[in-house]
């Protein structure tokens, strides 16, 4: 058998030499998925399925690594990473390059294997999809989910219809009969129906099982010519219906040791035309038997107990068989070698028989007449009718392993017996013979939830302390160790475990599961007690064991005592190694027959007659190094007598001493769940445990923190750049504003010697003029005039022609000048304003404020000053009295504001009455004859309540006259104002109104809460004044209006309270 590991590659071959599977198991080659890691992990296959050709196999894991495998062409390619696991797959599409995947998050994607693109995405599921059933056309496609059914079409990528239930039925299977057009549903009730896949008529309806049969259908295969249903479930019965007569026509029985179904599948064959015999029956124990629906015979069978099948799909031409094994991994088979056995030609039926040499035939010869013409055919026996439905094996099938022909409950006693008889068990039925013995539960899930936590932290550097060569033992010994730390915590701390438990790694390297509850099972059931002196070796223990060597050989064990051996060296040595340092192989499978068909003590007692049985060479010894040597290396001892020797010593030990009586008899594990195993001090374990966590939290404060010190001095390495970065941006800015002022300089200079040639030039040309005239006045004096005259004109213009072309070059040169000196000034003033900008932030603000209050003082001064000096001009006599108007209205003020104090405190006087009266109240309910006295209170208060109503009339009455002084005094400064501003402008009139409104409203000072409606009627009586210009007598009998509310509001406020205390009294 051929093995393959994809590894991280994404393309290669599948196999690199011809593949030639063997008849015994037929498998092409086994795929495995490894990580490359340093600890490589599986990763597993969960679903695969072939194409059309049945060529080609596609199949994705759980990491969402989607491959395709050239079974023709020997390549295999990953065409797609979805980053999820694929709950299900079809490659059989019209597009042949195409495939569906269905994923975790409960969508299905549709992905092209050439260009490894995304074809469509199709949303619509609530759960998880785990069928996908594609139309013989490849048109159309049916998803099913728990809850729903749904049905697509390819071409678009929509959602034609939906098929919606109750949530109490749920769907099994809804996919396409082969070749046809009808869709087949079926429910958790067992019932089935045919659906017309255009119209969605229903066709027809499945009768229910029969009621005998008690079995709940959960997969379904159909043959390739759509006549014959198959279906299964958690029996080791199946149903085969005839679609076409609608009925049930068969029920096989598949062995006892099949006791729930998990798939089925015909195996397609070219010849006979689509109506398949051969059915593929996947059972729970990993074993997917093929059989004969016509003969129900079993014909082959792929997987065994070891390595056992999850899952497994048929190539459609019948060639190809691929299995996902539960280790995780992909198996190809061949059919054509599977039923080679099956597919030889009979053996001839004509057979020659010779004469002897002497030709003479004995008496006991067989006599056979040969007679001509054609051979006579044997007729058919009734032994090949068969009568019952119940399947039988093939003689002609080869099986490995021998131990599945055994029952399931075998006789301990009987097997006892046969092993006092032969010493051991046989080798080929050993292995089931311990698994029935220890009475193996398989808890598959419950072994898978230990494994998919990984490796234990305790176990990671395992390698470094057992040097293990195979890799492969050496990652199932982690495995092991890893499950059983996971179980119980103790085991992750226990140094001797890995000891305990290698010989039974390395015995059931193949079968984790297998190995983990052998090694708890002896955890549980041979090591009691162990642990319940950890971490120091079990003493108790150890006292059994001397005390039975004591009473056996006293002179061994004083030996011992005599050369300081405890029981630490001569036994515990032993015990941590389950003895396989000092045994062979075939010793220590022949002695552990022995141990795991008695007491949990028999295993005690070995070590006693282990020590009795080397006695000779053991008081021989007299070093330390000597015994500790004996007790840790293979010695030359006969296992034989050392078993012998155990009996011997069980039969005879008394029972004061026997550790029988010491231990428990034999537990199982429980299946379903392993037990919980806490036989151990807690504490210590509890403290070793949060000492790791601790180490580990101050590693990750370490570390953390080293980050943030990295992290900060990366900062401060950036920040460092960014101010180099600034400084060099500065300093270029300073360099580039020295060039400009030394360009400027440079133009400057040049512009100024331009002005001086300038100036020379016209000196020189006034004195060639000069000398042009007079030579013109020399030569032609009698033409001197009209010469001069036209030489004048030309001068003129000559003049003002290269003076308008001086100021043209003069003029950009002085603009120049200036935009730059703008723009240094610009540059100038915003560097001062960035500076200035944050200091000036706040006093800006502060100075805003201080400024507005000193204008508003000075304004409100300045109208105010205005306003007296404009008084002053008035009659001295209006002066005066509106002084005494001002006087008395401030009197009055006061006045109204004693009052109003003196009726608070009234009021505070009130309420402290009542709340005597309230305490009153509470005595008198106890003593009824003090009402005399509340009587004698209530007439006291009748008394203040009137006080009181005459204190508010008159406080009424003060406030009415106080209005109205502020009314008429107000009324009189308006007039006077008016008067006074007919001389002054317009806008300071508004001011000084604005600034009497603001006096007269500070005049008032505001009343308590009690007189709030007062003090709200009188402000808004002085806005009617100062705004509305109202007669007086209308805001009179306002005021008056309000005061008598305000007076009936306080009686009945009185009256409440007066009646509250009679209230209590009754």
């Amino acid at each position: 058998m051929q093995s393959t590991e994809l590894g991280n590659k994404e393309s290669g071959k599948i196999w690199h030499r011809k593949p030639s599977p063997a008849t015994r198991d037929g498998i092409i080659v086994n795929i495995i998925h490894n990580t490359s890691d340093y600890l490589p992990k599986v990763l597993r296959f969960l679903n695969m399925a072939f194409d059309n050709s049945g060529d080609c196999l596609i199949a994705g894991d759980h990491q969402g690594n989607i491959y395709v495998f050239d079974l023709h062409g020997n390549r295999f390619n990953l065409v797609q990473r979805t980053a999820q696991a694929c709950t299900a797959l079809a490659f059989n599409l019209r597009r042949k390059s195409e495939f569906l995947v269905a994923l975790a998050d409960y969508s299905i994607k549709c992905f092209d294997t050439v260009t490894k693109d995304l074809v469509s995405w199709m949303r619509g599921h609530e759960s998880s999809v785990f069928s996908i059933s594609v139309h013989a056309s490849g048109r159309y496609a049916i998803t099913t989910s728990s809850d729903t059914a749904q049905l697509w079409d390819l071409d678009t990528f929509q959602r034609k219809r939906k098929l919606n239930i109750l949530q109490s039925v749920g769907i099994q299977k809804v996919f396409f009969l082969p070749l046809s057009n009808t869709i087949l549903s079926c429910f958790k009730d067992n019932s089935i129906f045919a659906w017309e896949c255009d119209t969605l008529f229903c066709k027809y309806q499945l009768p229910g099982p029969p009621e005998s049969s008690n079995i709940l259908y959960k997969v379904f295969a159909v043959t390739r010519d759509g006549r014959i249903l198959a279906a299964g479930g958690k029996s080791n019965h199946l149903h085969l219906w005839c679609l076409e007569a609608k009925q049930l026509f068969r029920i096989i029985q598949m062995p006892t040791k099949v006791r729930a179904i998990r798939y089925l599948e015909f195996l397609p064959d070219s010849f006979d035309a689509g109506s398949n015999q051969v059915l593929g029956v996947l059972s729970q124990d990993g074993i997917m038997r093929f059989i004969n629906t016509q003969t129900c015979k079993l014909l082959f069978e792929i997987g065994s107990l070891d390595e056992g099948i999850s899952s497994s799909v048929i190539s459609p031409h019948g060639r190809y068989i691929a299995s996902i094994m539960e280790n995780g991994s992909l198996n190809i088979y061949s059919v054509q070698s599977l039923t080679q056995e099956i597919n030889k030609p009979p053996p001839p039926l004509v057979k020659v028989i010779e004469d002897s040499p002497k030709n003479k035939l004995n008496s006991g010869n067989l006599k056979v007449k040969v007679t001509s013409g054609r051979v006579q055919r044997p007729a058919k026996s009734r032994e090949n009718k068969i009568q019952t439905r119940i399947l039988k094996q093939d003689l002609t099938a080869h099986f490995e392993n021998k131990e599945n022909e055994l029952s399931d409950g075998l006789s301990k006693k009987r097997l006892q017996i046969l092993l006092k008889g032969y010493g051991e068990y046989p080798m080929k039925y050993r292995m089931f013979i311990w698994r029935s013995l220890l009475q193996l539960p398989e808890n598959h899930t419950a072994f898978s939830s230990l494994i998919d936590k990984g490796i234990h932290v305790a176990f990671l550097t395992l390698q470094k302390k057992y040097p293990i060569k195979s890799r492969k033992l050496l990652r199932v010994l982690q495995r092991t160790l890893s499950a059983l730390a996971h179980w119980s915590a103790i085991f992750s701390d226990t140094p001797y475990l890995p000891l305990l438990a290698f010989p039974f790694v390395k015995l059931f390297q193949n079968n984790q599961l297998i190995c983990f509850e052998v090694v708890a099972t002896l955890l549980i059931n041979w090591c009691q007690h162990w642990f319940e002196y950890f971490p120091n070796p079990p003493i108790n223990i150890l006292s059994m064991i001397e005390n039975v060597l004591a009473f056996h050989d006293k002179e061994l064990l004083q030996h011992f005592i005599d050369h300081d051996v405890t029981a630490q060296l001569y036994a515990w040595p032993l015990l941590e190694t389950v003895f396989s340092e000092v045994l062979t192989r075939e010793e220590w499978l022949k002695l552990f027959d022995n141990v795991f068909s008695n007491h949990p003590s028999f295993l005690l007692m070995t070590v006693v007659a282990y020590n009795i049985c080397s006695r000779a060479p053991l008081l021989n010894c007299n070093l330390k190094d000597d015994f500790e040597y004996f007790f840790h290396h293979r010695n030359n001892l006969d296992v034989s007598v050392v078993i012998r020797e155990v009996y011997h010593l069980v039969d005879t030990t008394p029972p004061d001493i026997h550790p029988d009586s010491m231990l428990d008899v034999f537990v199982a594990l429980t299946k379903g769940q392993y037990p919980v195993f806490n036989q151990y001090p807690k504490f210590i374990v509890d403290y070793q445990t949060q000492e790791r966590e601790r180490i580990r939290n101050d590693e990750l404060d370490y570390l953390r923190e080293r980050q943030s010190v990295e992290d900060m001095q990366a900062e401060v390495d950036q920040q460092r750049i960014e101010d180099e970065a600034w400084y060099q941006k500065q300093e270029l800015l300073r360099e580039a504003e020295e060039t400009r002022r030394k360009m400027l300089l440079r133009e400057e200079e040049e512009t100024i010697q331009q002005r001086q040639k300038l100036a020379a030039m016209r000196r020189e040309l006034k004195v060639k003029e000069m000398h042009l005239q007079d030579a013109a006045r020399r030569r032609f004096q009698k033409f001197q005039q009209s010469q001069c005259e036209t030489e004048l004109r030309r001068l003129n213009d000559e003049i003002e022609r290269k003076a308008h072309l001086r100021d043209r070059e003069i003029a950009p040169t002085a603009k120049d000048l200036e935009m730059r000196h703008l723009e240094l000034e610009s540059q100038r003033r915003l560097y001062e304003k960035n500076l200035t900008r944050n200091q000036e932030a706040v006093a800006k603000e502060m100075r805003e404020d201080t400024d507005a209050h000193r204008r508003k003082v000075d304004l409100e001064e300045h109208m105010f000053h205005k306003l007296i000096d404009t008084d002053q001009t008035l009659n001295e006599k209006t002066q005066k009295l509106i002084e005494e108007n001002l006087a008395e209205a401030e009197q009055a003020c006061l006045n109204t504001d004693s009052r109003i104090w003196a009726l608070h405190k009234q009021r505070c006087d009130n309420l402290q009455q009542n709340e005597c009266y309230k305490d009153m109240a509470k005595l008198l309910q106890k003593n009824r004859k003090e009402i005399e006295v509340l009587n004698a209170v209530m007439g006291e208060e009748a008394k203040k309540w009137e006080e009181a109503k005459e204190k508010d009339f008159i406080l009424k009455s003060e406030k009415k006259a106080s209005a109205l002084s502020d009314a008429s005094r107000k009324w009189f400064l308006e007039k006077e104002i008016s008067d006074a501003s007919e001389h002054a402008e317009y806008p300071y009139n508004q001011v000084v109104t604005r600034y009497r409104n603001k006096q007269a409203t500070s005049s008032c000072l505001p009343g308590t809460s009690q007189l709030h409606d007062a003090s709200r009627t009188e402000s808004a009586t002085r806005i009617s004044l100062n705004q509305r210009k109202t007669p007086w007598d209308t805001t009179e009998q306002d005021l008056m209006e309000r005061v008598r509310n305000l007076r009936q509001r306080l009686t009945t406020q009185a009256r409440n309270r007066y009646q509250t205390p009679h209230l209590l009294a009754a």
